[in-house]
């Protein structure tokens, strides 16, 4: 599974390169990347997301829908275990997308417990992500 995780992200990373310019009409979500996690999007408003590396939205109120996979430690499990990867679904809520704005959506976790975090261009916390499910992969 670690091989699987380090192989996406590696794709992932390469393509970056590729992504298109953003639209000034739209806000645009840039997807954190941290070693041995995933971070993809999945939907906007519940309809599925045009690309799994980024969102782009029009102005206003919208909910994304994130896939975060990650790697629970041994020593959040227990002293002999193998870690356990979780691939969870969390959904972030943000009122005021502002057209020709980037944001960047963060994800991370303590111990089995996913968090997200969305963060305006000024670095400020804007919104918040809540768990809408995990299951181990």
């Amino acid at each position: 599974m670690r091989v699987l995780m380090l192989t996406s992200g590696l794709l992932l990373l390469t393509g970056c390169a590729g992504l298109p310019d953003p639209d000034p009409s739209q806000a645009w979500i840039d997807l954190g990347n941290h070693q041995d996690t995933a971070l993809q999007a999945l939907k906007v408003d519940d309809k599925m997301s045009v690309d799994r590396r980024y969102f782009e939205v029009q102005p206003g109120s919208h909910e994304l829908t994130v896939r975060y996979q990650f790697a629970v430690e041994p020593g959040n499990i227990g002293p002999d275990a193998e870690p356990l990867w979780r691939d969870c679904r969390l959904n972030v809520k943000f009122k005021d997308f502002n057209a020709g704005q980037r944001y960047q959506l963060q994800a991370g976790n303590i111990g089995f417990r996913p968090w997200a975090k969305l963060y305006d261009q000024q670095r400020k916390v804007v919104g918040q992500g809540t768990p809408a499910g995990c299951q181990q992969s």
